[in-house]
């Protein structure tokens, strides 16, 4: 018996009410199109100002969401470095957090190109340049070759919430989604970044680092969905708000 989605037979064929999500999309679009309204009207130096505050945002609280607190103000200097906004009052800035940034401007500034195999392998070794989670010493820029288990509890009581793909399926698996990523021109982006998200989540190919690539994937459809790099609304925030739904 079925114990997890992907054990079921075409478990990507995914199925959704259309008659709910047109409301839901029908509110995300007026928020969206007043968001861009607002931001118009305002000058150059606040829309730069609010930009360089949301990407920052975005980057602190999806490493927070898996509890990794990095230091505001250096991940602000690193974005403002990168996207030449500002000249003044910059820091210097960790090797993991200019890892995290280069990430998320890759996918948000670069949101038209392919997702590819590399892309992803250039994403999780950008994430790691140590090699190491922690204390631990991880495979870093390629597809793990370990079983993954999603764990919580003491040592000893532990509980298993979730055994993800299995490693000698991972590689077809990816392939399959990146396929789907890029050829698939018909669906609402919104949408396809939800999707995106659950499915590459679902998968788990990389020994660590698979939230943080699934929200820069799920932020890259937004973009696209915005048909803009400039970021003026943060998912991770929101995410980290409903951590426990999520």
């Amino acid at each position: 018996m079925a114990k997890y989605i992907y054990q079921h037979k075409n478990w990507t064929n995914f199925t959704w009410d259309d008659e709910a999500l047109e409301l839901i999309f029908g509110e995300v679009r007026h928020l969206q199109g007043k968001i861009a309204g607002q931001m118009s009207s305002l000058g150059f130096s606040i829309q730069e100002e609010t930009r360089l505050a949301t990407l920052t945002m975005d980057v602190v609280k999806s490493s927070e969401i898996e509890g990794e607190l990095l230091n505001y103000n250096q991940v602000r200097s690193s974005i403002a470095r990168r996207l030449g906004l500002e000249s003044g009052g910059l820091v210097p800035s960790d090797r993991n957090v200019e890892g995290v940034v280069e990430m998320m401007l890759d996918a948000t500034q670069n949101y038209l190109k392919p997702l590819t195999e590399d892309r992803l392998f250039g994403w999780h070794s950008a994430l790691f340049p140590s090699g190491r989670s922690g204390m631990y010493k991880i495979e870093v820029g390629c597809y793990r070759t370990g079983e993954m288990q999603i764990v919580s509890g003491a040592m000893g009581k532990e509980k298993v919430h979730y055994e993800a793909v299995p490693v000698d399926a991972v590689k077809n698996e990816m392939d399959d989604f990146l396929e789907w990523f890029n050829q698939d021109t018909s669906r609402d982006l919104v949408l396809k970044a939800a999707i995106a998200h659950f499915w590459f989540i679902i998968i788990h190919p990389f020994d660590d680092g698979n939230g943080r690539i699934a929200r820069a994937i799920s932020d890259l459809l937004l973009s696209r969905a915005d048909k803009s790099p400039e970021r003026f609304y943060s998912m991770s925030s929101q995410i980290l708000v409903e951590r426990k739904r999520y």
